[in-house]
């Protein structure tokens, strides 16, 4: 079995305007949604102590303060996640994804079965699901947020964010290396997203949460979660027509497939 990409991907939360909704600390909870991940038999790609390597594998229980992990087909594979010192579980229930770490693996048998057990996690960060549909950007036409930025002693700066998922609250962007600080609260105004073969469309951002998102192939990059501000009822329209056409062309393409 394989995990999809977005599941793999690993985050790292940086700044929220509420930690709380995605960084849980609390035992119950994180018990709560651990048990959702053996009520679901999730596939969970373990990330060996932040390397690339990685082990496929479910949680089968939860026995009092251990967690039970099924072991994989591949022995070496095994071996080196033992002796891994952390691992970073990523999973997703229902498209929340979840992740968390843990401390150590240590053999054990589960229902006459070999097993792994390690400490319950202390923390648990869950991506919940969005009050808006999300659209990925495609990536044939890359969608670009133009974000000016007045400069303190001359004309207004305006640096190029690619975004990566659009709705009508808001975009994810990636955070443009440099000239431009992003941080919860911030707002930008008269920003711009050409949607081709649609029109031009100009809003305000505040900026919700900082995400440092690293793939299966080690390269890391900032994610900022934005919301529109008093978004016009126009503009909304204009942006949920982009989105329908996007996935209109999508399953056209799929049932020629």
């Amino acid at each position: 079995m394989t995990q999809t990409d977005n599941a793999a991907l690993k985050f790292e939360l940086l700044q929220s305007d509420d930690f709380g909704r995605y960084l849980l600390r609390d035992r119950n909870e994180i018990i709560q949604v651990l048990r959702q991940l053996i009520a679901k038999r999730a596939m969970v790609t373990a990330y060996l102590s932040g390397g690339r390597d990685f082990l496929l594998t479910t949680v089968l229980a939860i026995e009092d303060e251990d967690l039970i992990l099924d072991v994989a087909p591949d022995e070496n594979r095994n071996r080196q996640a033992e002796a891994a010192e952390e691992l970073i579980c990523i999973t997703q229930i229902e498209n929340v994804k979840v992740q968390f770490p843990i401390m150590g693996l240590t053999s054990t048998q589960f229902e006459g079965a070999p097993a792994f057990k390690t400490p319950l996690p202390d923390r648990l960060l869950r991506l919940q699901r969005r009050e808006y549909y999300r659209l990925i950007a495609p990536v044939a036409h890359s969608l670009i947020c133009q974000i000016p930025v007045p400069a303190e002693d001359g004309p207004t700066n305006t640096f190029e964010a690619r975004v990566l998922d659009i709705s009508g609250g808001g975009v994810a962007v990636i955070v443009p290396p440099e000239g431009v600080e992003f941080k919860p609260d911030t707002e930008f105004t008269q920003c711009q997203i050409q949607l081709p073969e649609i029109g031009t469309v100009q809003a305000r951002l505040r900026v919700r949460n900082l995400f440092r998102v690293t793939n299966r192939n080690g390269i890391s990059m900032l994610r900022a979660g934005c919301e529109f501000v008093d978004l016009p009822e126009r503009v909304a329209s204009v942006i949920h027509r982009y989105i329908l056409k996007v996935e209109r062309d999508r399953n056209s393409r799929e049932r020629r497939l």
